[in-house]
Parts: structure tokens; C-alpha cells; sequence
């Protein structure tokens, strides 16, 4: 199994996290209940030591408030674990991609429950990545540590088992105030899953016309209030350069009306989806990753999708539906052998979590899954997303 060119294998880190800082007063106003909302998660950060490594039974332990629990896990290991036991009951002679490794619980359940399962763990952050080969530590060499966006990995050569991706951005991400994904904490502008890429959150809303903005907040946010928000910013930066999230929100309570605050989420929803997807190339990464890992899987391989937002999902549909589709040329009464799909639907349409889960876990109220398995033993040339 080779990793193609623009992956790196990684020396990880598991050193100081940095800790949040406390809201100005000004900010405070578009904050409420902002001053407590340090997550739990991130309570060694506040000590100023590091986070701890979790046990090996399952469970995150990395708060004991506010456990961080993957998404639909249970769910995951039942529709992966047949394609990982099928040369052996405890795993062994499988490799599973975990391409959206974060904090590592999905890989941690699978590495406990298939002691002879070998991972391969995906990050383009190099914090998810010392946090994950922490709590990963006690699996030794079974796991393998790549720092690149989910689409780097894939070469023509490489053949996995099972491939996990759980899109978006992290609860880990989101509870790291520094790094400037939430909407709920001022902290700078930058948004970066990648620490070293060049292009902040900053620089788009500092640099970008407003034809330019107006289609980010459109095509990524699906923000109806685009235009508006868009010539606001370009206004209020002629004076002052944006620099923090609590600047960015202001002109989000400012412009969007007061009516339309009142319903579908917190005003900064769309505006700061929509700025994290344009920093991070994220709709591009996936339409490239989906069909290299779909090429990579041997016969009765699996790959799982976990999508949070709409416009993943119809990237995920649109690949999934290409991939089950029949190779019978249209017009004929029957398929002809040898034209069977190459992969069949694990899941009828996308799957919800349940309202237990929910309960227990509200980052999963969201998410939809959808599920394949590779039927065919041809080698599906790799071809780049469209």
C-alpha cells in the first residue's frame, strides 16, 4: 500500500495545546452564555497541560463532563466489520483508511474490537493528529499516522479493506477557540484545518471582491442574505482590516434581519461554513477522495460516509448513485453479464441518527450516512472527482 506523492508521514507531536483566552466585553454581546462555554474537552488546555491519552475500552475520556463520542459509531463498526473479518475473525490481514482520523475515537473502537486490524489514519491537522497518536499509542505499529487532506493518499497501487470518512469539520476543531472555526468564541480569523496552508479565513474576507464573496457565502453557505453580507464586509474593511470572529459576527447581526435571526441556527451558521469550506478546499478534496478510494477498495470492500451539511451529501449521493449504477448500455430489457454495478447500497438513501443518540450526542443530529460494498474483483481505474 503506497500513498501517493503529496501525502507525508508524520512525526506527531503530543505536545503543549494551546488554551483559550478570555472574550472581550464587546464581543460578549453577540456571545450570550459565551463566558462558561469552555468545552470540557478542552479543560487540560485551560491547565496548561496536555490533553490525556483515553483508555482503550471505547469510551473517549478525554472529559469527564463532556465525553467526545463518535459519531454513529456502533453503526459504523457493524457495516465495516465484514469487510475487515473476512481473511480472519480478529481482523488480521485488513487495513481500514480512517481518512478524517480527528481525535481518533471511530479508530480506537475498531483497533480494540479487531486486534489484528491495521489503520491507516488520515489528518491534514497536526493537532488531530498528536491528540490521535496519544490516545492511539497502545496499538503500537498497527497504526500509521498521514498527514494530507483525504485526497492526497490515494495512489493507482493502493488496495485497502474498508475506507471511513466523517466529514466536516471536528468537534475538536470547533472546541480549540485559537483556531477560529466557531462562531461562538472570538479568536482570529483563520479557519485552517492545516496549520501550513497559506490561506486564512482572514485573507479571503480582507482580499476577495465582493463578486467573490457574494459566491462563497452562496455556493458554500447558502446563506440568501450573500450580497448583503458581502458588501458589508468590503465596506467596514476599507476602514479596518477584519481580524477576529467577534468583527465577522457584529456585521452578521448587524445586516441580517432581525426576523430572519429568529429561526434555522445562529446568523454565523452559514457565513462560517461557507468561509471553512472555501480555506479548506474541502467540496474539491471530497469530489477528488470519494472515487479514489472507491478505485483502491479489493472485492467486498466497504467504505462508510458520514455527511454533515447538504452540499457533501449531494457529493456523496452523486458518487455513490455513478458507482451502483448498472453497466448495461440504456434501452436493453436486461443487464448483461459482466455489466453489473460495480458496488451495491449498504443503506436505502442516506441514514439518520436515532433520537437516543441524538440526545446523547447532538453533533450527530445532522449527519447522514451512506454505506457501500465493492462486488466486482476488477480494478476500477482511479479517476479524479467531477
Amino acid at each position: 500500500m503506497t500513498p501517493c506523492a503529496t501525502s507525508s508521514r508524520t512525526t506527531v507531536d503530543t505536545g503543549q495545546v494551546l488554551a483559550r483566552w478570555p472574550l472581550p466585553e464587546p464581543a460578549l454581546a453577540y456571545f450570550p452564555n459565551a463566558r462558561s462555554a469552555l468545552s470540557g474537552r478542552d479543560l487540560p488546555a485551560r491547565a496548561g497541560t496536555h490533553v490525556p491519552a483515553t483508555s482503550c475500552k471505547g469510551a473517549a475520556v478525554m472529559s469527564d463532563r463532556h465525553p467526545h463520542d463518535p459519531v454513529l459509531l456502533d453503526r459504523c463498526v457493524e457495516l465495516l466489520k465484514p469487510a475487515l473479518t473476512r481473511l480472519s475473525s480478529d481482523g488480521a490481514g485488513a487495513v481500514l483508511v480512517d481518512a478524517t482520523l480527528g481525535a481518533g475515537g471511530h479508530a480506537e473502537r475498531f483497533l480494540t474490537e479487531l486486534p489484528g486490524l491495521r489503520l491507516v489514519g488520515l489528518d491534514r491537522d497536526r493537532t488531530a493528529l498528536a491528540i490521535a497518536a496519544e490516545r492511539l499509542a497502545p496499538f503500537g505499529d498497527r497504526v500509521e499516522y498521514v498527514q494530507t487532506r483525504y485526497d492526497g493518499f490515494w495512489a493507482d497501487d493502493t488496495v485497502v479493506d474498508g475506507v471511513l470518512f466523517d466529514l466536516g469539520v471536528s468537534s475538536m476543531q470547533l472546541d480549540r477557540a485559537e483556531r477560529g472555526f466557531s462562531y461562538s468564541h472570538d479568536a482570529p480569523l483563520d479557519m485552517r484545518m492545516d496549520q501550513d496552508a497559506p490561506l486564512t479565513a482572514a485573507e479571503i474576507l480582507n482580499t476577495y471582491d465582493k463578486r467573490a464573496l457574494t459566491r462563497i457565502l452562496q455556493e458554500f453557505g447558502e446563506e440568501r442574505f450573500a450580497s448583503r453580507i458581502a458588501g458589508e464586509i468590503v465596506r467596514r474593511r476599507s476602514h479596518k482590516p477584519f481580524e477576529t470572529t467577534a468583527e465577522l459576527v457584529e456585521v452578521l447581526y448587524d445586516v441580517i434581519p432581525i426576523p430572519a435571526r429568529r429561526t434555522g441556527g445562529h446568523p454565523g451558521k452559514r457565513t462560517f461554513q461557507a468561509l471553512r469550506t472555501a480555506v479548506n478546499g474541502e467540496l474539491d478534496s471530497l469530489r477528488s477522495a470519494i472515487p479514489s478510494a472507491l478505485a483502491a477498495l479489493r472485492q467486498h470492500g466497504r467504505i462508510v460516509v458520514m455527511a454533515y451539511q447538504s452540499l457533501e451529501d449531494k457529493i456523496v449521493k452523486g458518487e455513490f448513485a455513478a458507482a451502483t449504477a448498472s453497466r448495461t448500455p440504456a434501452g436493453l430489457p436486461m443487464e448483461l453479464p459482466g455489466h453489473e454495478p460495480y458496488f451495491v447500497p449498504l443503506t436505502r438513501g442516506a441514514e439518520k441518527a436515532g433520537d437516543d443518540e441524538i440526545a446523547l450526542n447532538p453533533r450527530s443530529a445532522s449527519v447522514r450516512l451512506r454505506a457501500l460494498e465493492k462486488r466486482t474483483s476488477e480494478k476500477i481505474v482511479r479517476r479524479e472527482g467531477s
